[in-house]
């Protein structure tokens, strides 16, 4: 079955695009039964949002928009407020994002997810102001404005991380969106949390870290999904220096298969896993994570780079058009708006 044969997803400009609820749930639970993983892009702009969009139509695929704190306010602007404990501009900017997607992604004619990233404990207000944009617009539309959001309380004791996460969970189940929850330590630095130094065995996590997972947020939502850490690190490096071992997520799943047919319920892979860090993973490594139940793959990094690269590339092309507003190879009284456009060169 495609992922186009889903109950509530159309094709073509009719689109009811970004999915949420049931519908997203079945995506992903489509991912899962498949063997491939919805790519969720960081974006920080309009012109980020519309790349991602536009990928996804050319290769017919659903894609995941999602905004991490510090991308949220840098959509917004960076010149607003954006005090400690209120972080308002953040939520400005995620809201306006979502706002965003939500009108031009039916237009791209592909099942589009709207996320929001990594939230550790200080950041809870930005949660907070996301989860009250989500109720106002179901409020008025029938559905929330996000389709998931994500808490990163892997800081914090296990047993605070679970217990926070069913609070928002049962805030959150009534209006069927979906939680990512972290337990272990993605390593690296991304968007101003630095894990460099945390400790080998917070990158490793056991079936029973997950497992406790499970059997708290489960009883209150099904919709949730578990970025487990397996050796993970944002960021690339050279090959060798990050060890992966996808193949623990397959363990953790065999773990909670058993305790669940214990309680007389047979699951061969209850748990829907997300993978973060997977810039310059091997192939092999990506194969393992998706065949253990990871749904959903972050990514960053490599398209920060190719952002980059792209302006490079165009740069180094047009160089003798872009020293001056007037004068280039073709004469010192041409002009050269054509070439130093914005709309030119972040195309």
């Amino acid at each position: 079955m495609s992922f186009w044969d889903i109950p509530g997803i159309k094709a073509g400009v009719v689109l009811a695009s970004p999915v949420t609820g049931d519908v997203a749930w079945a995506l992903l639970q489509h991912a899962k039964e498949h063997h491939y993983a919805i790519p969720a892009f960081n974006c920080t702009s309009t012109s980020t949002i519309n790349s991602v969009l536009e990928a996804g139509a050319s290769l017919n695929r659903p894609v995941m928009i999602q905004f991490s704190e510090g991308g949220s306010a840098f959509l917004a602007g960076k010149s607003l407020p954006n005090e400690k404990g209120k972080l308002q501009a953040s939520i400005l900017g995620a809201v306006a994002g979502a706002h965003f997607a939500r009108a031009v992604a039916p237009a791209y004619g592909v099942p589009v997810i709207v996320h929001s990233d990594h939230c550790a404990k200080k950041l809870l207000p930005w949660f907070d102001g996301m989860l009250e944009a989500d109720e106002a617009f179901f409020k008025a539309h029938g559905e929330p404005l996000f389709s998931s959001h994500m808490l990163d309380l892997s800081e914090e004791p296990d047993e605070e991380n679970i217990e926070i996460c069913k609070k928002y969970l049962t805030r959150m189940a009534p209006m069927k969106i979906i939680l990512e929850m972290e337990i272990g330590i993605t390593g690296g630095v991304e968007d101003g949390v630095d894990n460099t130094g945390a400790a080998k065995e917070k990158l490793y996590s056991t079936p029973e870290d997950v497992w406790a997972v499970y059997a708290g947020l489960n009883p209150i939502s099904p919709m949730f999904t578990i970025a487990a850490a397996f050796g993970n690190v944002h960021g690339v490096y050279k090959a060798g220096n990050v060890v992966l071992k996808p193949e623990l997520l397959a363990d953790c799943q065999k773990y909670a298969s058993e305790k669940l047919k214990a309680e007389g319920k047979d699951i061969a892979k209850p748990l829907n896993f997300v993978f973060h860090g997977g810039s310059g993973s091997e192939k092999h490594h990506i194969t393992t994570a998706l065949n253990a139940g990871v749904v959903k793959m972050n990514v960053d990094t490599d398209t920060q780079w190719a952002y980059w690269e792209g302006l490079l590339k165009f740069y180094k092309a047009k160089e003798g058009y872009l020293q001056g507003q007037i004068g280039n190879p073709e004469g010192e009284d041409k002009p050269n708006k054509s070439y130093y456009d914005p709309r030119k060169w972040i195309r």
